[in-house]
């Protein structure tokens, strides 16, 4: 890989921090705005746009728990966000009838693309969502706000069928609901939450042996999930706060895995209370 090419991989990944500390902060009450008041000097810097646009639903996550109040430069970066990486933008899967790939086996790269686009998808459903209930004005949102009919949300993201688990694939299911783990957030309920709900233990099974693996960012938005399960009332095959413990005493000391083991506690301390 060329040299600017990392170098411009670690500008993403260091702005995707940031912004996972600044939500990190919020979400605690330590900190101010998850994004500060920018100056007028034009739009925010790609790299910014591309961390807000990683961490989708998450950027809202302090208001969703009721942690802050409203945060309109949030909602700003966000719009801003989808509307420089739309998600037309990602890599569309092969056509599964077209004549290069009938009958035959879809390929890694075909079934990574049609993942990162079901994952984008479900995402950028959450945040619309979320922006939705967001009060105050909102020039230009990203996508119509939705009604809860999908015969006339025909503007907003359609994420297709949630993704389940076929037999014996747990490991795989667990995978994806692990990137989908912005969604276990107060106010967000769907089928892929119906699926959490019905294969509660197929996730803490996931968990466990993500932390046997010592993948412990993976570890981590599963426990979110638990957590999330929790604060629905659903009884779990296993405590969740020795997990976050765990996690946190050998995790990788990120600040986005910070940020996935911060929600799952209030996600607790909801269920708790």
């Amino acid at each position: 890989m060329p040299t600017a090419d990392l170098s411009l991989r670690d500008e993403y990944a260091a702005a995707v921090e940031r912004l996972a500390g600044r939500t990190l902060d919020a979400l605690r009450g330590v900190g101010g705005a998850v994004t500060p008041a920018a100056p007028d000097t034009g739009p925010a810097p790609r790299p910014v746009l591309a961390a807000a646009r990683v961490l989708g639903p998450d950027v809202l996550a302090p208001q969703a728990l009721g942690a802050a109040g409203a945060d309109e430069q949030a909602v700003l970066l966000l719009t801003e966000a989808h509307r420089a990486f739309p998600l037309a933008a990602f890599p569309a899967p092969a056509d599964p009838g077209s004549p290069t790939s009938a009958g035959a086996a879809r390929s890694a790269d075909e079934d990574r693309a049609a993942g990162a686009v079901l994952v984008a998808a479900w995402r950028d459903w959450a945040t619309t969502v979320l922006l939705s209930r967001t009060p105050g004005p909102v020039a230009d949102p990203p996508f119509p706000e939705p009604t809860g009919d999908p015969a006339q949300d025909r503007g907003t993201p359609h994420p297709g069928h949630a993704p389940r688990p076929e037999p014996y694939a747990w490991q795989a299911w667990s995978v994806r609901m692990a990137q989908l783990s912005a969604l276990a957030l107060p106010g967000l309920d769907g089928p892929l939450h119906d699926a959490a709900r019905e294969h509660t233990l197929d996730l803490a099974r996931g968990a466990v042996r993500s932390l046997l693996r010592c993948d412990y960012r993976v570890a981590a938005r599963l426990t979110r999930w638990l957590a999330w399960l929790a604060a629905d009332g659903r009884p779990l095959p296993l405590e969740v706060e020795p997990m976050l413990d765990r996690i946190r005493a050998v995790g990788d000391g990120s600040a986005r895995t910070a940020l996935e083991l911060a929600v799952a506690d209030h996600l607790l301390s909801g269920a708790a209370s």
